[in-house]
């Protein structure tokens, strides 16, 4: 393929005109400015209420904007402020985040071969997969493919970078202001990004293969979590990725014959 939205079936001139040529850091700038402003706002909105969850805990300033720097992933951060409050020892305390994070390796695996330059810095490669976080992972794999694939990773880490001093700034307001936000407000506005993923991944959704993990996990989710509240994120992926499966190839065998 020539590198372009033609790989995934989009036809060529799907290439935006500022492509033809440019570099990297024009596309790292595209990147930033591009980026949607209403994720951009949301993500911003759920760190106000982790920066007022910081605060609540005894954490300081200098805590709230290192890690919205460099965990990068809300549910990783609340993670770690909760087993700091709870007097965790560093160790458990890491791999409590790091079991968050595995929700992210498919995300990574994902994108990184939609943004990979053959034959290019792979540095760039490992830099992207440092900063794949759910509202990344939407804009890149909804914009970077109509891009010739030597722009591919500095556009994605443009797209981190606003996200990063949003979230920043959204985490730094909530500490301030954390005496002003109400509790159960706070606590609602970190549920904002997950809303948006699911929202924009049902928009992306065209066959009955991507809507269906979706619903099913609606469904066994809260569920599972009744049953099994320690296991239920790991059972609901687990059971509802093999039966979405499973339903998927017998709908996809049942219509060609």
């Amino acid at each position: 393929m020539d590198g372009t939205g033609s790989e995934r079936g989009l036809p060529a001139q799907c290439e935006p005109e500022w492509a033809a040529g440019a570099g990297r850091w024009l596309a790292f700038w595209r990147g930033i400015r591009e980026t949607p402003l209403t994720p951009t706002l949301i993500l911003s909105l759920s760190f106000v209420g982790f920066g007022a969850l910081t605060r609540a805990t005894g954490l300081s300033l200098l805590d709230t904007v290192f890690m919205s720097v460099f965990i990068f992933a809300l549910p990783g951060q609340v993670v770690l402020v909760d087993e700091m409050a709870r007097g965790a020892s560093v160790v458990t305390a890491g791999i409590a985040v790091t079991a968050t994070a595995v929700r992210l390796m498919p995300m990574t695996v994902a994108l990184l071969p939609v943004v990979r330059e053959r034959g290019g810095p792979k540095w760039l490669e490992f830099v992207v997969a440092y900063f794949v976080a759910i509202t990344v992972w939407v804009e890149s794999m909804r914009r970077t493919p109509l891009l010739p694939r030597p722009l591919r990773t500095a556009y994605a880490l443009g797209i981190a970078a606003i996200l990063v001093v949003s979230s920043s700034t959204g985490g730094i307001a909530g500490f301030l202001l954390a005496a002003n936000v109400p509790k159960i407000f706070a606590a609602a506005l970190l549920f904002l990004t997950p809303i948006y993923f699911l929202l924009s991944m049902l928009s992306g959704s065209r066959l009955i293969g991507d809507v269906l993990p979706i619903v099913v996990g609606m469904v066994l989710g809260p569920l599972l979590h009744l049953a099994f509240p320690q296991w239920d994120l790991l059972l609901t992926g687990l059971i509802g990725g093999t039966l979405s499966f499973a339903a998927t190839r017998w709908m996809t065998r049942r219509r060609a014959s």
